[in-house]
């Protein structure tokens, strides 16, 4: 993979800053509250019936629920998982002799004839090739796109209709692992099918787990709030401040400054987040790819120019 570009850092930052908090709050409505500098639009009337068990609780009325401190953490967010976490993961990989699959831009070839090879398999293409991959990059992106709403959608989904379920007093309903298991299964789908290499599952996997962790500051610092109905994951419940193996005061000292509250035991997030963070860094790796390819192309095509002039 080409060394990451200012001008692909941009446009992922951009695209981070603003498609993301759009997909994002398709799910918002029903997990979370935010308390510092929140943007809500009010659901219609006519749509409200849709997610009355939620709305009783005075969370669920709006169309539309963010913050203005989410467009530059998505977009920070996009960069480090469209553009820092693949390299990381292929350099580790190809160092590693366990290159399987590079990605979907390019050909296959035998791992005996790529281990020969000084650089990377799509670095020693020839230019056409790599200018023809420009606009089926740019489809998947879209398609990346797509599916990741699609997926943050079905979270909603599944988180709504459980409460519905058990504000009604009925038995049935996923519950967390179930819709956990749905979640992870349709992300893993969106994997296979629009990528399937190695490393990007890897870098998914590793942000499927640090994505939901990485709130936890956010959390306790109240920038936002998982509502009770969609807690089910504290992370640090194992933490006990003055346990034998946790009874250095500067680690929890550290910990208390870190996340903001003592008590950090009780921090809860949601469960289902993981999957979502799976799907975001699919699309954002998609998108990533096209923006490398868009580059090349640009630069490619000026090459010639500056030489006749």
């Amino acid at each position: 993979m080409r060394p990451l570009s200012p001008q692909t850092c941009v446009k992922l930052f951009v695209t981070g800053a603003t498609v993301g908090p759009l997909v994002d709050s398709l799910h918002n409505q029903c997990l979370l509250k935010y308390d510092v500098l929140p943007i809500s639009i009010v659901l219609p009337p006519m749509a409200m019936p849709m997610a009355m068990p939620i709305i009783e609780n005075g969370y669920y009325d709006y169309w539309f629920t963010s913050s203005w401190t989410v467009p530059p953490l998505l977009g920070v967010a996009y960069v480090v998982l469209g553009g820092i976490l693949p390299r990381l993961f292929e350099a580790l990989l190809w160092k590693s002799g366990m290159v399987m699959m590079m990605g979907p831009q390019q050909q296959q070839e035998e791992v005996t004839t790529i281990l020969q090879q000084e650089e990377l398999p799509w670095e020693s293409q020839p230019q056409q090739q790599q200018q023809q991959d420009e606009e089926p990059l740019k489809r998947r992106a879209i398609l990346a796109v797509g599916t990741t709403a699609l997926i943050i959608k079905l979270s909603e989904y599944l988180e709504t209709t459980n409460n519905s379920i058990v504000d009604n007093g009925g038995g049935g309903g996923g519950g967390p692992l179930f819709n956990l298991l749905v979640l992870l299964s349709a992300a893993l789908g969106q994997w296979a099918i629009l990528d399937g290499s190695l490393s990007a599952l890897l870098a998914a996997s590793v942000t499927s787990i640090g994505g939901p962790l990485s709130e936890l500051p956010f959390v306790g610092h109240g920038v936002w709030v998982y509502l009770d109905s969609a807690r089910d994951y504290y992370p640090l419940a194992g933490l006990v401040p003055g346990s034998s193996w946790w009874s250095d005061n500067s680690s929890n000292g550290l910990l208390t400054w870190l996340l903001g509250v003592s008590d950090y035991t009780n921090l809860g997030l949601s469960s289902i987040t993981g999957p979502c963070y799976f799907a975001v860094t699919m699309d954002a790796i998609a998108l990533g790819r096209w923006f490398d390819a868009m580059q090349e192309k640009k630069e490619e095509e000026e090459g010639p120019a500056s030489e006749a002039q």
